[in-house]
């Protein structure tokens, strides 16, 4: 839960609460950001609505699927045992539902938005609106990836089991 407080009155302070963290919110928005800018540019160099509908929807669940893949396995990383801790348990459920409810909303929309552009046939109508969501996911599993290789340890050189013979290595004969 993010909170924003101000400074109404000589010793009056005025708390404002939001979902989510502040930071959270300035990734989305570089996301939807980006998104708009790259609709507009190929709206204005392509003239074609089609088009440029699917690469701004598709930038914006790229870099937000990016962000929700990254934000998903710090939280994991976080994880308590439930046993000990069922209520942090569930409140990081929640989270991870929030997220995805926001993702699936996002694609949903972006579908949405893509079969309502000017164009008929089977491709605009069923295979194009479908193209967002999956570079959405793509994106997802890609910063989930990134922000696990961060979070793998390294290993020893000098430890016996992580050491590998270069015998082993060498055909068999």
């Amino acid at each position: 839960m993010g909170r924003i407080v101000r400074e109404v009155a000589d010793g009056v302070t005025k708390h404002y609460w939001y979902p989510g963290e502040k930071a959270d919110w300035i990734k989305a928005g570089i996301a939807v950001g980006a998104g708009a800018v790259t609709f507009a540019l190929v709206a204005i160099v392509l003239k074609d609505m089609l088009v440029a509908a699917v690469l701004g929807t598709s930038v914006t669940t790229g870099v937000g699927g990016v962000n929700l893949g990254r934000r998903d396995v710090t939280a994991l990383k976080g994880f308590p045992d439930v046993a000990a801790a069922r209520k942090a348990a569930v409140a990081h459920a929640m989270r991870a539902g929030w997220r995805g409810l926001l993702y699936g909303f996002t694609a949903a929309a972006a579908a949405v938005f893509i079969v309502n552009m000017p164009h008929s046939g089977f491709v605009a109508d069923w295979l194009l609106p479908v193209v967002p969501a999956v570079v959405g996911a793509v994106a997802h599993q890609g910063g989930m990836v990134y922000e696990r290789m961060g979070q793998v340890p390294k290993t020893d050189p000098g430890d016996a089991e992580a050491a590998i013979d270069p015998k082993e290595l060498e055909p068999a004969g």
